[in-house]
């Protein structure tokens, strides 16, 4: 792992500007670019953690802020440690703003950020990873299938409504991914149950879609957030194992 270089960017949306977060290695040309969707919680110190290590694995990391359009990240005030006597005021509090990113505007997003690492001479030419966790595995999911072409990996870890009923479940968009796709389901996860996983599975091999799922035993819904009492190490440990494995083999070895 390298040296690594983090500062706040703003990036044009169709909708407005977007805060973000940016690490990358401090040497080297541009490396590979990796698009990180938070959790509900958002952009915070910890998420700029993670991208922090991912940028030492040599890539380029863009987390925006996903709810730009109510102000700078972070857009409610979060203690430092977020454990159940908290947790669903917060999120309480943040389901408006959730529920107001429906699929089109966040679409509208995810091109604007695609377009952004596009453009930027801070990052290599050529298609990108999309990571996500929680909520943003949903935004993950549905990035790669509507942008295919400028995806060339996808990862979503404790996901949500990954694969539910509803018409516009990001699930039902398997058939246009050319991206390689791994995911890490949490155990036990209401957001996540049997069936979702189950469904979608059965859409990514109707679709043809390379991709590696699988449930982490005993892990809880926020496995990978060490700034909340969801947090497990063994979990989180292979979660980066998982993720930096596929980023290596679609990003680093590009044919």
């Amino acid at each position: 792992m390298v040296a690594v270089h983090g500062e706040s960017v703003d990036v044009p949306t169709p909708d407005g500007t977007a805060d973000a977060r940016l690490a990358r290695p401090d040497d080297g040309g541009p490396p590979p670019a990796v698009l990180v969707f938070s959790d509900a919680f958002g952009l915070r110190e910890h998420v700029g953690k993670m991208a922090d290590r991912l940028a030492s694995h040599g890539f380029a990391v863009l987390v925006p802020n996903l709810f730009y359009r109510h102000g700078p990240a972070p857009v409610i005030e979060l203690p430092e440690f977020i454990d159940a006597s908290r947790r669903q005021e917060l999120l309480g509090r943040l389901m408006p703003l959730i529920q107001s990113l429906g699929p089109e505007p966040a679409m509208r997003d995810a091109g604007a950020y695609l377009d952004w690492l596009r453009d930027s001479p801070l990052t290599e030419d050529g298609p990108v990873g999309v990571v996500g966790y929680c909520l943003g595995a949903n935004l993950a999911l549905r990035t790669a299938g509507t942008f295919p072409e400028r995806v060339a990996a996808v990862a979503g870890f404790h996901g949500a409504n990954l694969a539910t009923e509803d018409a516009q479940s990001p699930h039902l968009l398997a058939g246009g991914i050319r991206a390689e796709a791994v995911f890490g389901h949490a155990d036990h996860d209401r957001a996540m149950p049997p069936e979702q996983i189950d469904r979608l599975e059965e859409a990514l091999s109707a679709a043809g879609v390379r991709h590696h799922a699988v449930v982490y035993p005993g892990a809880q819904h926020g496995f990978t957030q060490a700034d909340t009492d969801a947090y497990d190490l063994d979990s989180d440990e292979r979660h980066w194992s998982e993720l930096t494995d596929l980023l290596d083999r679609t990003l680093k070895h590009r044919t």
